[in-house]
């Protein structure tokens, strides 16, 4: 637990909401919230159909507990980075003894995978956690005997599917049958309490879904299946990802260092041909649990470093087993890891989230908003031009721009076409650039440079948008504020001139 709370906590509260993905979970949470509506997620005023409910859950208590802040976003995924290391810890000592148990949570709490995503602002720990707990409590009662365990294990694919969706049962039960096939075992499947089990499950899982299809029908059900689960299952979300190789650099980078200290062991037993099946159903539920993760995910057209987290715990254990006699190479690494993590905890990664984040230059937003609302009596239109769109900037500002694209962009990036397609996830307010009013002021938000090398100036608003703009103030992450007066207010400064 003192390890826990270094490696985990310590820092959080220095590191800034980042985007794409992290604003969107936050953002999510303090709109419900605002809203006093604890069943409809929704972002930028919309409902938001893209993750199940229990992470905004988890962020709104934080929120609740310790304010709207870093620290409250990043808690529950550093609770759970914890509890997962005692949940392998115990499951090792059941399985092979105290020494192997020690050795594997530590093991797995200095990979750097586990480090990354115990303080994402993401669901990723809580399904790990949920699933993993799934998976051990259908082992311990299919061990032991115990019918209570198989009852823990279909309350937890509750929860694992209340945190993101079909997954969270689709994936421990393939693994789950895949072990009972294995082991020829399969009639296990056909017990009373099996069936118990799915009601149970059926009725944690409906706390949710069941008010969603009661409230938001056919719209929730084709975005949140349509094209947050099955879409992304079939179609690539980011093309260039979807090689073969992509699960086998994650898992050398996720599991380093102990990916890399362990390679050469295996390329020995690979050269020697001294591979041998499991022999024992421990190491064959293990085997079986990383494989299958592994697998599945491979087959997945739409490729993420966070997907194969799962099989982290069984890898960890198996890899423990290699480990705990090397006790020097075991404590070198380790320790090493420790001062490295905690060093980039306090000094390295709050200032580079703080340039992936819109924190700074949501300040300079409503700032330059308020003084001008002041002088001129009017809100000014804001707009995001030239830029990836800035949830934290949102979030960080409680101000919604507006996304700036030409006309035809807006028809072919915008929602709602009647198809079923990645736009589902372009839930910003869009405006057209032949759109932009010339009878009120316009803040306008973009970086120094486009992505295509040119850099955005006055006199290229001017080319671009028309009008006069005058560069207000810039952000350090190189957020530019520019503002354009109104038509009439221009013209009269012409003619005093």
């Amino acid at each position: 637990m003192l390890f826990a709370v270094l490696v985990y906590f310590v820092g959080n509260g220095a590191m800034a909401i980042t985007d794409s993905v992290e604003s969107n979970y936050v953002e999510t949470a303090k709109e419900m919230m605002a809203a006093g509506d604890l069943i409809s997620p929704r972002i930028y005023g919309h409902y938001w159909y893209d993750k199940p409910v229990l992470f905004y859950w988890e962020l709104i208590a934080a929120f609740s507990l310790f304010g709207q802040t870093e620290f409250a976003a990043r808690f529950f995924p550093a609770m759970f980075s914890a509890v997962s290391l005692l949940l392998t810890y115990w499951f090792g000592r059941r399985l092979y003894g105290e020494r192997i148990g020690f050795v594997a949570a530590l093991l797995m709490g200095t990979s750097v995978e586990l480090w990354y995503l115990g303080h994402a602002v993401i669901t990723d720990m809580t399904l790990f956690v949920s699933m993993s707990g799934m998976l051990i409590a259908f082992y311990l009662g299919y061990e032991e005997r115990r019918v209570r365990w198989y009852y823990l294990a279909f309350f937890l694919a509750g929860v694992a599917v209340l945190t993101k969706g079909p997954i969270g049962l689709c994936l421990p039960g393939l693994i789950i049958l895949l072990f009972l096939a294995w082991e020829r075992r399969l009639r296990e499947l056909w017990s009373p309490h099996i069936l118990a089990g799915f009601a149970l499950f059926f009725a944690v899982a409906a706390i949710w879904y069941y008010p969603m299809v009661r409230l938001h029908g056919s719209d929730f059900l084709d975005t949140f299946l349509g094209v947050h689960n099955v879409l992304r299952a079939t179609v690539s979300e980011h093309p260039r990802d979807d090689v073969w190789y992509f699960y086998v650099l994650v898992y050398f980078a996720g599991l380093f260092p102990w990916s890399l200290a362990s390679l050469p062991a295996a390329v020995r037993r690979v050269w020697r041909r001294d591979l041998r099946l499991p022999r024992t159903s421990a190491m064959r539920f293990l085997v079986v649990w990383a494989v299958t993760v592994f697998a599945v995910f491979e087959c997945f057209a739409t490729k993420y470093v966070t997907y194969t987290l799962p099989y982290l715990l069984p890898l960890s254990l198996l890899l423990a087993r290699y480990f705990a006699p090397r006790r020097e190479l075991f404590r070198l690494l380790a320790g090493g890891m420790t001062t490295i993590f905690v060093v980039l905890a306090c000094f390295v990664a709050p200032p580079f989230m703080e340039k992936a984040s819109g924190r700074e230059a949501a300040a300079l937003l409503a700032e330059t908003e308020q003084r001008i609302a002041a002088e001129t009596g009017e809100r000014p239109l804001l707009v995001s031009y030239g830029r990836e769109y800035s949830c934290s900037l949102v979030y960080y500002s409680g101000l919604v721009p507006y996304c700036l694209r030409p006309r035809s962009e807006v028809l072919r990036e915008q929602p709602g076409r009647g198809e079923i397609s990645w736009n589902e996830k372009n839930v910003m307010p869009f405006l057209a650039e032949e759109d932009l009013p010339t009878q009120r002021y316009v803040l306008l938000l973009t970086d120094r440079n486009r992505k295509d090398g040119v850099a955005i100036t006055e006199e290229t608003l001017h080319e671009e948008l028309a009008g006069d703009w005058e560069l207000l103030g810039r952000a350090e992450n190189g957020t530019q504020l520019f503002l354009r007066r109104t038509a009439a207010e221009t013209s009269s400064e012409e003619m005093g001139q």
